[in-house]
């Protein structure tokens, strides 16, 4: 599991003692959970590690991965999936807007339905939306997929939730294409799966909106420009 931390030492703590808890009861016997600190000023870092001791067990490892600055929560995906041995590799954002028992249906999805990657979505059924955000961000949102699909061609109803599952063959070669290093990287880590074949579900989860975003409205558009660059870096043959 990789979880892209940006200054988050208050939301953090609980956020790995939930998950931990989750994964030893749904039998994840052998599993790895990966902080992406992103140049973080308060004690984000600091904080996992002191704590890996408490939450470690048998089969469990946490572990600390440290960008070279700050580099945006594209890099830190990226950086935690070359980082990741795990044979699945679920990232998640550190608020758990996404609930991380959301991932017993993206399990569902890969194991019976065999499917390359899972990704979890807000959009194909509203009902779980529990807390919304702002009607300007849920406007912004619906009006930057319609982009995506226009642009990218890309079916999914969905592509920003954070809360997305690949298998280890995947990821890596996710991971080793992937170029956009900000908040548009989930259409570039789609475009690129689905550029090499691999079978992706769209999977309704539960969600909520958690207040702290790390979402400001220049990151908004630039996510857009970042929508165009993915298209362009297809026409020029840079995910050959």
């Amino acid at each position: 599991m990789v979880i892209p931390a940006y200054n988050e030492e208050a939301r953090l703590l609980p956020t790995l003692d939930r998950t931990v808890e989750y994964l030893a009861a749904a039998g994840f016997a052998s599993s790895e959970i990966l902080v992406v600190d992103d140049g973080s000023k308060d004690r984000t870092a600091e904080l996992v590690r002191e704590a890996a001791p408490r939450l470690q067990g048998p089969g469990l490892a946490v572990r600390v991965i440290s960008n070279p600055g700050n580099r945006g929560k594209g890099y830190s995906v990226r950086n935690g999936m070359r980082h990741s041995t795990a044979d699945w590799v679920l990232f998640s954002d550190a608020d758990l807007s996404a609930p991380i028992e959301e991932l017993d249906k993206l399990w569902e999805a890969v194991q019976r339905d065999g499917f390359d990657v899972a990704i979890g979505s807000r959009a194909l059924d509203r009902s779980l939306i529990g807390e919304h955000q702002p009607l300007f961000r849920e406007v912004s949102g619906r009006i930057f997929n319609l982009a995506v699909r226009i642009v990218t061609r890309l079916p999914f109803a969905d592509t920003q939730c954070g809360f997305k599952l690949f298998s280890r063959k995947a990821a890596d070669l996710v991971a080793g294409k992937q170029l956009v290093e900000r908040f548009g990287f989930d259409v570039e880590q789609l475009y690129l799966a689905r550029h090499f074949g691999f079978k992706i579900q769209e999977v309704p989860v539960r969600w909520n909106d958690v207040e702290g975003t790390k979402v400001s409205t220049l990151s908004g558009i630039n996510a857009f420009v970042d929508v165009a660059r993915v298209r362009w870096n297809s026409l020029s043959g840079k995910y050959r």
